[in-house]
């Protein structure tokens, strides 16, 4: 099932990000798609705020690869990967991806191509497009 969120400016990130979590369901791993400064990062930190993340926790782990995050309101461990600096599937192996993918915790992926072939077939697909104003189209592609 496709649903599309819009998103006309960033004042409108925290409604985006609690209609996103509105449609999260039993899925964990959820692969952000788009380009370079499309806004991945920015909406991630919004949807973890919208988790109940502290706010000052949420950044990019560009760095780090893999940042944890735990929910105030459940307690509920979410990981956020930059895949970006990958050079391999090996690399993701390396770092056990799939140990993360297979732990029940909530995943949250960006630059997801750069492992295609490792993501389990329940991945949701979330694509986040730039449009000509600036303002932000994302679908989100829950698999059947």
């Amino acid at each position: 099932m496709t649903h599309t969120i819009n998103i006309p400016s960033i004042e409108s990130l925290p409604q985006a990000a609690k209609e996103f979590a509105a449609l999260m369901g039993d899925e964990t791993v959820y692969a952000f798609r788009g380009e370079m400064g499309a806004g991945k990062t920015t909406f991630i930190r919004e949807l973890c705020r919208a988790l109940g993340v502290e706010d000052d926790l949420a950044n990019s782990p560009s760095f780090s690869i893999i940042n944890e995050y735990r929910s105030d309101k459940t307690a509920e461990l979410i990981y956020h990967f930059d895949l970006y600096r990958l050079e391999s599937v090996d690399d993701a192996l390396e770092i056990g991806v799939e140990d993360y993918f297979d732990s029940g915790a909530l995943c949250l992926l960006e630059w997801p191509e750069r492992i295609e072939p490792l993501l389990p077939d329940d991945t949701v697909t979330v694509n986040v497009n730039v449009n000509p104003d600036m303002s932000r189209t994302m679908t989100v592609d829950i698999p059947d």
